[in-house]
């Protein structure tokens, strides 16, 4: 009869982040030892609390499968002789594998037929085997920074203080980090009441419950979300929801209570990040908006103990808010007693990158680099100004009290320092939106002072780290190259920008001429960031839905001009549905294939020596210089439309026209018109790179 089986480690408080990462590996470690111990079982659920990682695997076998292996021995052909009767090589094959010789049983291999001997293993109880799978389990688990406690050897998370482990009524006996399993845990720390048994495996939600533990980590997150809901209406207001933090604290409790509390309204005074941020990133709170979408003076925490005291709960929760609040405030005020543009020269004493000098020539880097963008996108001459102004206040807000006490606000800062120092709003806005996207999914610059600034900003610095020989490896990216590389690619495409690529990664590097001594020549480091920035741009663009190798057919053409590789990549994979495309694809595999032998690409029109010639030429020329125009203008769809009418030419050709003849010169000329043909398809895309569907 199948059972349940409940493993439960306890320990010391986990960080929020720690949890579900543990609780996916324990969900698939658990699976996969049941299943290699061949223990049939229905269905493995993993839970967890701070203080808890658990595994109950519903129905499990109470014995294994039975093992039948098959040993294959001699052909038959040698182990019985012409009688019938075995020979000793089929005595001696069956006395090793301990079956008697008349149990061997014969298999044909291919042509050949031989003997093999039958060996099954009599499945173990379940109770035998669930005392080593379940300290594999455990010791399985790995965590992003494991700890040691005491004398002992383990590591994990955090000490681990208990361990329960049951097979239906019974204990599941075993050792681990100087505990021995038992039927015991602990219910909630504060509201639990101790030391609880569990009598049987598949009570222990019920246990868990009573006991003011809610160990479903959706379940404490819908609890979570509904409560703090509920407590923001109550105030007439409406709670801003951050996934993120809502995920963070359904980690950080195991009986959620949330509680609206309030400060003082005079702090609205201040920009609402300002509010924000203490709230949510420091408190773990969410803030509450009014039915005009402005902030109100009050908060939504969440408590881990209950609603018995939750007058007091309430009161500590403001005052640490409050304390935060007045500090925030007396920085704010300090800040605004001098003018943005005085934090500027201070900022030659703060280092960017020990090897990159100071932040102050950053600033000048990045203000030339924002000109020379400027003018490459047509900006007007009020657009130009604001972002020479903004760049040079970027970095002014590094130097604020605001800014050092709350790293996460700079950019914000400086925005809000730049209007009140009178600053035009546009050169505010971009002095914000340089520092996006701050990560995956964030907003992007809307203004093009702002994108032009961020744009510098992050080729700047990828410039000046590939040119000192800092380069993310496969787990460390000290600082987010990565990252700022998808932000360039981002705001190029999602704002249609064009620009090269090539010439802003020499701007870039010239930058830093007279000033920095790069170790990497100006050849080596473009070399490098095209194919980092390949790298960030296949993923990019597989991560909105297109095949790889329309991916790959298209970054092999060329991903200079990136916006309009995007561009390419979305015509071709429309055309990728259009019936014309198989013949195109074709047409282009056959001359590509034969062009690779061509030395050069100059055609002759006078050794032509067929119609067939003549004709694929005559057409080449005339889509050429209809699909040309359209491939600077980047209508790409108009470009491959036009471009597929050269299949019936080059089908022609090669059903008319012998390629390697004997004489040289018409075949050098027949093989260079395929190689103008293959190029200028290939400006689009390389569709050798295409995986045809069979």
């Amino acid at each position: 009869m199948a059972k349940d089986f409940l493993l439960e480690i306890g320990v010391e408080e986990l960080p929020a982040r720690f949890l579900v990462p543990a609780l996916e590996q324990l969900q698939e470690l658990a699976a996969k030892a049941l299943r290699e111990n061949r223990l049939a079982y229905e269905d493995i659920i993993c839970c967890g609390t701070p203080r808890r990682i658990t595994v109950l695997a519903r129905g499990v076998a109470e014995k294994q499968e039975a093992l039948v292996q098959e040993v294959k021995g001699p052909a038959v052909k040698v182990a019985y002789n012409s009688g019938g009767e075995p020979t000793r090589a089929a005595l001696g094959f069956a006395k090793s594998q301990g079956v008697k010789v008349e149990d061997l049983v014969r298999r044909s291999i291919g042509p050949v037929e031989y003997v093999f001997a039958l060996k099954k293993e009599e499945g173990r109880p379940a109770a035998e085997v669930l005392p080593e799978v379940a300290p594999a389990l455990i010791e399985g688990l790995h965590f992003p920074k494991p700890m040691r406690w005491g004398n002992l050897e383990v590591r994990f998370a955090r000490p681990i203080r208990w361990l329960a482990c049951l097979y239906g009524d019974d204990v599941v006996p075993f050792t681990l980090a100087g505990l021995e399993s038992g039927r015991f845990t602990y219910g909630h720390r504060f509201l639990g009441g101790g030391r609880l048994e569990i009598t049987r495996a598949g009570d222990y939600f019920d246990v868990m419950r009573k006991a003011f533990v809610v160990v479903d980590v959706a379940e404490r997150r819908d609890m979570i979300l509904k409560q703090v809901n509920e407590a923001a209406a109550r105030e007439g207001g409406e709670a801003e929801i951050d996934e993120d933090l809502l995920d963070e604290v359904a980690n950080l409790v195991e009986f959620p209570t949330a509680l609206c509390g309030s400060f003082d309204e005079r702090y609205l005074e201040m920009p609402e990040e300002v509010l924000i941020t203490p709230m949510r990133e420091h408190q773990r709170y969410f803030p509450v908006r009014g039915a005009n979408g402005r902030l109100l003076p009050r908060f939504v925490a969440v408590s881990n103990s209950g609603s018995e005291n939750i007058d007091t709960v309430r009161a500590g929760n403001e005052k640490v808010l409050r304390a935060r609040l007045a500090d925030a405030s007396f920085f704010w005020q300090e800040d605004l007693k001098a003018p943005l543009e005085g934090k500027v020269e201070g900022l030659k004493k703060v280092v960017f990158q020990e090897s990159l000098g100071t932040v102050y020539e950053k600033v000048q880097r990045i203000t030339a680099l924002a000109g020379y963008l400027s003018v490459r996108l047509g900006a007007n001459a009020k657009q130009r100004a604001d972002t020479l102004r903004a760049a040079r206040l970027a970095k002014a807000d590094l130097l604020t009290n605001m800014v050092y006490e709350f790293p996460e606000l700079q950019g914000v800062m400086g925005r809000e320092y730049a209007r009140r120092s009178g600053e035009p709003e546009g050169v505010a806005l971009a002095i914000y939106e340089h520092y996006l996207p701050r990560f995956a999914g964030d907003a992007l610059p809307c203004t093009l002072p702002g994108k032009v600034l961020s744009i510098a900003d992050k080729m700047d610095t990828l410039v000046g780290c590939f040119g000192v020989g800092i380069e993310p490896t496969g787990s460390q990216d000290p600082y987010a190259l990565r990252r700022q590389a998808l932000g360039v690619c981002h705001i190029i495409i999602d704002g249609g920008l064009v620009l090269s690529l090539k010439e802003m990664i020499g701007r870039a590097y010239n930058g830093y001429a007279g000033r920095v001594e790069l170790k990497l020549s100006l050849e080596q480091v473009t070399a490098a960031l095209e194919e980092f920035f390949r790298q960030r741009l296949r993923v990019l663009f597989m991560d909105r839905g297109l095949p790889y190798d329309t991916v790959d057919a298209v970054l092999s053409a060329g991903f200079d001009d990136i916006s309009g590789a995007w561009l390419r990549a979305q015509a071709l994979e429309a055309f990728r549905a259009d019936p014309a495309f198989e013949a195109l694809l074709t047409a282009f595999t056959r001359a590509h294939n034969l062009s690779r032998k061509a030395g050069h690409g100059r055609v002759d029109p006078a050794l032509f020596e067929t119609a067939a010639e003549e004709g694929l030429y005559r057409s080449y020329r005339e889509i050429s210089s209809s699909a040309g125009p359209r491939i600077e203008a980047r209508d790409y769809p108009a470009a491959l439309s036009l471009i597929a009418g050269l299949q019936k030419p080059v089908d022609r050709f090669f059903e008319d026209v012998m390629v390697m003849v004997e004489n040289e010169r018409v075949r050098d000329n027949r093989l260079a018109l395929l190689k103008n043909i293959a190029q200028f398809i290939g400006s689009v895309a390389d569709l050798s790179k295409i995986v045809v569907q069979k």
